[in-house]
C-alpha cells in the first residue's frame, strides 16, 4: 500500500476530525498522518482546493456535564460545510464524570449519549456528518431472542436519524445488523491484515505453510471470520464448539461446561486462535490449554477489541505456564497501561489505517481496496519469506 495516495476526485468538502473524550489519543495520531498526506500532497501541487492542508484537522469539542451528571454538547468552531467524522470509543471506561458529587465511571451508554450531543451541536450545518465508531455500540445485542431490545439496530436507526450518512466500525460482531439502516452507508472494517503485520513483526522464525500452522474459531459463531483468516494465509482451520449449561445463568448467560475441538491434529503446529473480541477472556484460554493439551507448538491469539473485562491476572498465569505465547488486539479501544507493559501483548496500531479510511472517502473515492486486504497480505507474506530466506542463506 503506497504512503501516498493520489485521487481523481477534489474532496467533497474542508475535512473536519471531532474525537470525542476516550478516542482523542487515536484521533491525534489519525490527524498526524492526515495532515502529512495533504501537505505533501500540496508541495507537489497536486491539490490546491481551499482549506486542504491544515497543520490540524480537529474540530475542539466538550461534552460538560451538570453536578446531576447531565451533560450537553459543545463544537467550539464553525462545521458549516465540512465533511465532519466523529471517532468515537465506546469501550472507554477510564473515563470519570461527577454524578451528585460521586464518582462514575462512564459506560458505552454515556459516550453513546455524548456522541449524539455532539451530532446535535453541529446542527446539520455540516455538509456530511460520518461515525467512526470501531467497536459498535451494542454489537452483541444484535439479534432477539425471545421477548428482548434490538438495542444495536436502534442505535443505527437514531444515529441515520439524526443525520449521519456514513457509519464505519470494525469487525462488527454480526455484520447483518446493518439491514436496519439499508439506505445509508455502513462498513464494518477487517483487521486480518494488521494481525497478520505486527505478528510476523514479532514473531520472526514461522513456518506459514499448512503443514506447520493452523486457524482456529473458538467458536461456531466466528467459523467465517476465522476461515477468511486461514484462506489468506493459505492454512487449515478447526473450530471449538462451546458445550454450555442450559438449566442456569450465571452473568448473563449460560456458563461453559467445555470447548469441544474439531479440526485436524494440531501436534507440533502454530495456532493462531482469532475473534472478535476478548471479554472476559475465559473462551479463549480453555481453547489455548486445549490446543496446548494437544501438543500445539505454540499459541498465538488475535482479537480485534481486548476488554479484559476479568483483569490480566489469568493471562499472566496462562504466559507463565506456557499455555499462551503471544496475544495481539488493536488499539481500537482503551488499553491500560498495566496492559501495554505485559510481555505476553503486542498492539496493532489501527490509525494509519483510519486516517486512509477518511482521507479516502473524503475524497469521495471508492474504498474497496482498504476493504479488501488480499494485495496487501500477499505482500507481506513474501517480504517475511524473503527476509527468513536470507537468514537461512546468512547461516
Amino acid at each position: 500500500m503506497s504512503e501516498l495516495r493520489i485521487y481523481d476526485t477534489p474532496p467533497i468538502a474542508p475535512l473536519g476530525l471531532i474525537p470525542l473524550d476516550g478516542a482523542t489519543g487515536l484521533g491525534e495520531k489519525v490527524d498526524a498522518f492526515l495532515a502529512m498526506w495533504r501537505k505533501e500532497r500540496c508541495d507537489a501541487g497536486m491539490s490546491p482546493f481551499l482549506e486542504y492542508q491544515k497543520d490540524s484537522y480537529i474540530i475542539e469539542s466538550q461534552v460538560p456535564r451538570f453536578g446531576s451528571g447531565e451533560g450537553k454538547g459543545v463544537i467550539k468552531q464553525s462545521v458549516r460545510g465540512d465533511d465532519i467524522f466523529l471517532l468515537v470509543d465506546v469501550c472507554n471506561y477510564s473515563l470519570t464524570y461527577s454524578l451528585f458529587g460521586k464518582v462514575n465511571h462512564m459506560s458505552p451508554d454515556d459516550h453513546f449519549q455524548n456522541l449524539k450531543r455532539l451530532i446535535a451541536a453541529i446542527g446539520g450545518k455540516a455538509r456530511r456528518v460520518n461515525v467512526i465508531m470501531p467497536f459498535l455500540y451494542e454489537s452483541r445485542q444484535h439479534r432477539r431472542a425471545a421477548r428482548e431490545s434490538l438495542d444495536c439496530a436502534l442505535a443505527l436507526q437514531e444515529l441515520v436519524e439524526m443525520g449521519v450518512e456514513n457509519i464505519i466500525t470494525f469487525d462488527a460482531h454480526d455484520p447483518r445488523v446493518q439491514n436496519a439502516i439499508p439506505l445509508k452507508g455502513f462498513e464494518t472494517v477487517s483487521c486480518t491484515y494488521q494481525f497478520m503485520k505486527y505478528l510476523l513483526r514479532e514473531e520472526p522464525d514461522l513456518q506459514i505453510d499448512a503443514d506447520h500452522m493452523m486457524v482456529i474459531s473458538p467458536d461456531e459463531g466466528g467459523m467465517r471470520r476465522a476461515v477468511y483468516f486461514a484462506n489468506l494465509m493459505g492454512l487449515d482451520v478447526g473450530m471449538f464448539y462451546k458445550r454450555r449449561d442450559y438449566t442456569r445463568i450465571e452473568n448473563g448467560r449460560n456458563p461453559i461446561l467445555a470447548h469441544e475441538f474439531l479440526g485436524a491434529d494440531v501436534s507440533g503446529k502454530d495456532v493462531i486462535i482469532v475473534d472478535d473480541m476478548i471479554s472476559s477472556g475465559e473462551s479463549v484460554l480453555e481453547c489455548a490449554r486445549e490446543l496446548k493439551r494437544r501438543k500445539a507448538r505454540k499459541v498465538f491469539m488475535c482479537a480485534s477489541f481486548g476488554l479484559f473485562t476479568n483483569g490480566l491476572a489469568r493471562f499472566d498465569e496462562y504466559y507463565r505456564e506456557g499455555l499462551m505465547d503471544r496475544l495481539v488486539t488493536t488499539n481500537l479501544v482503551y488499553q491500560t497501561p498495566e496492559l501495554l507493559s505485559k510481555p505476553w501483548y503486542t498492539s496493532a496500531d489501527m490509525s494509519k489505517y483510519i486516517a486512509l479510511l477518511i482521507d479516502t472517502i473524503n475524497h469521495d473515492a471508492s474504498i474497496n481496496d482498504l476493504l479488501n486486504p488480499n494485495d496487501r497480505v500477499n505482500n507481506l507474506l513474501t517480504a517475511y519469506r524473503e527476509k527468513q530466506k536470507e537468514k537461512q542463506e546468512n547461516k
